[in-house]
């Protein structure tokens, strides 16, 4: 549920410039931030609403709540990929970590993926192809929405020449190695210690091959680990302890912070928050690359979308650039397809996108003999102040708009009934084929997407199976520009999330720039250090 909380949220952060806000340290930290230092701990807050909650454990089959948890799962398990990027987050890419390398074969339809010879599970354990595959059976027959579909053959999963794992498709699925990051079949648990602990205890206190293990554990409170001996990277990680608390959010965390009772905090989206925190000069504030813009949501499948003019006015009607000068200071992207730019396939600008026009706008209600609209969000600071522009704007243009903000339980509930209009959402992300992806918004298949258009859902199909960047590129531009052309549904700014650290406080992904691959980042935390 807290992958979907993180699509509904659409988090955004602000904190000044994004281009002066990159997370660099001060001039007086320079010299010392270039020596990383080993030893010391840190407490990183987690906001109690999103990646604060882990209910159900931290097993990679269980835990519910993964895609929110990326930061504890990373810690504990590690991950056979990770996301890195150069610190100004350029460059991203998956890079093998506990995987050594890969290969994709037949055209997409096959990956083998060899394993790094030589790394065991914190219980001395061997970290092999056997456990890796069994852990990739057990965790794609998981219910947990961090799962992936993927179109694996029966029994399409093996070993073969020791240590290669090998992955056989039905069809081309060249996105796979983008989706592991992202996805709970990144993290391998030890079989030996599910066996001996059994689900219940070991959902409690997880066994990996992480820089990180397990102390204690209070379930959605507070997650204490220290540093794996076992672990595979030589002098990492740098830290001797880890610890992760839940926080009632931005707030309390802000304030926490400047107290010195905590060293960290991940995805900050209160706008005044982050502006002090910037302007105060007490912590260090770095705004990831945006990857999720924001989206219209129109349900295209019921009355009054299903008419294409209805679509095409609430087109007309938005002013998406007002909104992101009026209200962020020009500070947040606006875009005009499912890419923002920190993430891959972006382009600026869709032709033929329809901008704002308000005379056509009421033009096209007045044909309609009028049109009102229930526009419905889960709400944060940004995106209730976003839903009330539109409302505004919309009703400018003759459209009678009522905004709404619901919980999620609710918020699901109104998706799988479909008697909704418009949601104000997210949708794309890092690779628009991996993890909360463009399908979630606009595939036929999905419970939360408006629309139903089979050539929409072969685009997406042709451009995950496509093994050339640049044919994927062009498949998606089309999909984008299709979207566009059948008024699906508008896009507007794009947003990433914003972490706030001690100074002296130092890693990739959290004082650097990853971009996000759900809401958070995935920090990089056997690199995390703290200047002492």
């Amino acid at each position: 549920m807290a992958v979907l909380l993180a699509a509904f949220l659409g988090i955004a952060a602000c904190s000044g410039d994004p281009g002066a806000s990159t997370g660099a340290a001060p001039a007086d930290e320079t010299s010392a931030a270039s020596t990383p230092q080993k030893g010391g701990e840190i407490t990183v807050l987690e906001d109690s609403a999103f990646a604060g909650s882990w209910p159900t454990g931290l097993d990679p089959a269980t835990n519910t709540t993964g895609g929110a948890n990326i930061a504890m799962m990373g810690a504990i398990y590690g991950g056979l990929f990770l996301l890195t990027a150069n610190d100004d987050g350029g460059d991203a890419k998956v890079t093998p970590n506990q995987a050594e390398s890969y290969e994709l074969l037949d055209g997409g339809k096959t990956v083998k993926i060899k394993l790094r010879q030589g790394i065991t599970f914190s219980d001395g354990t061997p970290f092999d192809a056997e456990a890796v595959v069994f852990n990739l059976k057990r965790n794609l027959g998981a219910t947990c929405t961090c799962t992936p579909k993927w179109p694996l053959v029966k029994d399409g999963i093996g070993v073969e020449a020791g240590d290669t794992v090998v992955l056989r498709f039905t069809r081309p699925y060249a996105s796979v190695i983008n989706a592991f990051p992202i996805s709970n079949v990144n993290w391998i648990a030890s079989p030996t210690a599910l066996k001996q602990l059994g689900d219940d205890k070991f959902r409690v206190t997880p066994v990996g091959a992480g820089p990180f293990t397990v102390v204690s554990n209070q379930l959605s409170s507070e997650l204490v680990l220290e540093r794996n001996p076992q672990y595979f990277k030589d002098g990492l990680p740098y830290l001797d302890k880890l610890t992760f608390k839940s926080i009632g959010g931005d707030q309390a965390a802000y304030q926490a912070l400047l107290a010195g009772q905590a060293h960290a905090y991940e995805g900050m989206n209160t706008v005044p928050l982050m502006e002090q925190a910037q302007s105060g000069g007490r912590l260090t504030v770095t705004m990831q690359p945006p990857t999720s813009p924001y989206v219209v949501q129109l349900n295209s499948k019921a009355a009054p979308f299903d008419d294409e003019r209805a679509r095409q006015a609430i087109y007309y009607a938005t002013d998406f650039e007002a909104i992101a000068k009026g209200l962020f200071k020009d500070r947040f992207p606006v875009s005009q397809s499912f890419t923002a730019p920190g993430g891959l396939f972006h382009h600026d600008s869709v032709p033929g996108y329809r901008g704002h026009d308000l005379d056509r706008a009421k033009q096209l209600v007045q044909e309609l003999g009028g049109l009102k609209v229930e526009l419905g969000t889960l709400g944060n600071y940004v995106a209730k102040q976003v839903m009330i522009a539109l409302q505004t704007q919309w009703q400018e243009a003759g459209i009678t708009t009522t905004i709404k903000d619901y919980q999620l339980s609710t918020l699901v509930q109104q998706f799988n009934s479909g008697k909704w209009h418009a949601m104000l959402q997210t949708a794309g992300a890092w690779d628009p084929a991996a993890g909360v992806g463009v399908a979630f918004r606009f595939a036929s298949t999905s419970p939360f997407s408006g629309v139903a258009d089979k050539a929409l859902d072969d685009m997406f199909a042709e451009a995950e199976g496509t093994v050339d960047p640049a044919e994927r590129d062009a498949i998606y531009t089309k999909a984008g520009q299709y979207i566009s052309d059948k008024a699906y549904a508008p896009f507007g700014l794009a947003f990433a999330p914003t972490n706030l650290t001690a100074k002296g406080v130092h890693g990739p992904g959290l004082t650097t720039r990853i971009p996000p691959l759900v809401v958070n980042s995935g920090v990089l935390w056997d690199e995390v250090w703290r200047s002492r």
